[in-house]
């Protein structure tokens, strides 16, 4: 989401999950406002119960949220398999 990296809890996986097929529907649906609300609502979930790490760490990260401007056509780009943001064991 270009915010540099954050670290969330496990419980917030299922939220995340939920708004990742929020924004899956979106896009198969093709409809550009829903897009834009769903990566909204998931980088709100990550700022508002997330921890930003320092801006020199470099840890590996488990998901990436792109930016709440991306286009459709650059969301189905990233949409494959498991969506934007994978299942963690």
């Amino acid at each position: 989401m270009g915010e540099g990296q954050w670290q969330v809890d496990d419980s917030l996986t299922g939220r995340l999950n939920e708004l990742d097929a929020a924004t899956a529907r979106a896009v198969e649906a093709g409809d550009q406002t829903a897009l834009h609300a769903s990566l909204e609502a998931l980088a709100a979930a990550v700022r508002d119960n997330g921890e930003r790490l320092a801006d020199d760490y470099l840890g590996a990260s488990d998901a990436v949220i792109p930016p709440a401007d991306l286009s459709l056509e650059e969301a189905k780009e990233l949409l494959h398999g498991e969506g934007l943001v994978p299942d963690i064991v």
